[in-house]
């Protein structure tokens, strides 16, 4: 814990940096309004905040620069995620006015929105199929012997199979079997068992075993990452090999999603730098939150930044386009 004063100074030096990028100065920090100390009292405290670890010297006579643990003091301290501003939050309700169409488009679309509102590259992972639920499915003749299966899943997702017949269906067998074939799947969580009894209609009950069979042997895109803003990131860091290692990372959907995943199953909604493990992100943060399809979380939005983020507008930036984003998959937009 630190006293009223130290984490006032604290405080100050993490402000400033974020803004300037430039190791801080005592005299900086004395000048800041309601501080009401000295240049040497407050040069003194920054060298214990140094002993203790919060604060850092890039090289001797220059000021100090934040640590992680300076970081996670000054994001521990603030009181709440923060707020847009007027025209952000007008680009939100937008957005989301708007946005219609195929789930994949819509995600995209997300991460684009969420990049530009934090001018970090945004990071949006695609619900998993195996927690929606069906809401609908239907059967649909392509030919004599091909018909598509289209399900409709709650997190807003479309899947497609098309089987192919060992023999021609009549019309009202086919239309008998996607009635049924929707009335056993619809509510049921995708890739849940599903018992088909026997009718008198062998082609319809054939025809619904193999659409079941068809939705089961190829699962959906699972842990699909749409990332917007990437060349973003090239301006964030004056390092080209960071750069480098950071553009590399975004490209890696099998290591975004568990680092996302990691993120929150640790209860936090921030990770700065070498908190969340990932060695060749030690230079940035990331800001996480879940979204939501009728209460369950489904996926998660997030941002990836440099840890010297501007991190009140990114908490509100992410926390209001996950809950948008939850609202309009919980509508069936």
């Amino acid at each position: 814990m630190l006293d009223e004063r130290k984490a006032a100074i604290l405080q100050a030096v993490v402000e400033e940096y974020i803004q300037t990028a430039q190791p801080v100065g005592s005299g900086h920090v004395a000048r800041r309004p309601g501080l009401a100390v000295s240049s040497a009292t407050v040069r003194n405290e920054m060298g214990v905040l140094e002993r203790e670890g919060y604060l850092a010297q890039p090289h001797t006579s220059a000021g100090r620069i934040p640590t992680d643990k300076g970081y996670r003091f000054f994001v521990d301290s603030m009181v709440g995620p923060g707020h847009l501003g007027p025209a952000q939050s007008q680009q939100v309700l937008d957005f989301f006015a708007h946005a219609h169409g195929e789930l994949e488009r819509m995600l995209a679309d997300t991460s684009r929105l969420l990049s530009g509102l934090t001018d970090y590259a945004a990071v949006v992972v695609r619900p998993s199929a195996d927690v929606a639920r069906i809401r609908s499915v239907q059967i649909v003749g392509l030919a004599p012997r091909v018909a598509l299966v289209v399900a409709v899943l709650s997190s807003g997702a479309i899947e497609k199979r098309s089987i192919e017949l060992t023999e021609d269906i009549a019309e009202d067998s086919l239309r008998r079997a996607s009635a049924r074939l929707d009335g056993l799947l619809a509510g049921q969580v995708s890739g849940a068992p599903i018992e088909v009894t026997r009718t008198d209609d062998e082609a319809a009950d054939r025809l619904v075993s193999e659409a079941i069979e068809a939705l089961r042997s190829e699962p959906a895109a699972q842990n699909q990452v749409f990332v917007g803003g990437a060349a973003r990131m090239a301006t964030a860091f004056d390092a080209v090999g960071t750069i480098r290692e950071v553009l590399g990372i975004l490209e890696q959907q099998y290591v975004l999603v568990t680092l996302l995943r990691d993120v929150l199953d640790r209860g936090l909604s921030v990770s700065i730098g070498t908190e969340h493990g990932v060695q060749s992100l030690a230079d940035c943060s990331v800001v996480v939150a879940p979204y939501q399809v009728d209460g369950e979380d489904v996926g998660t939005v997030g941002i990836l930044g440099p840890t010297r983020m501007h991190y009140d507008q990114a908490l509100a930036a992410v926390a209001v386009v996950s809950k948008r984003l939850s609202r309009a998959l919980s509508e069936g937009i």
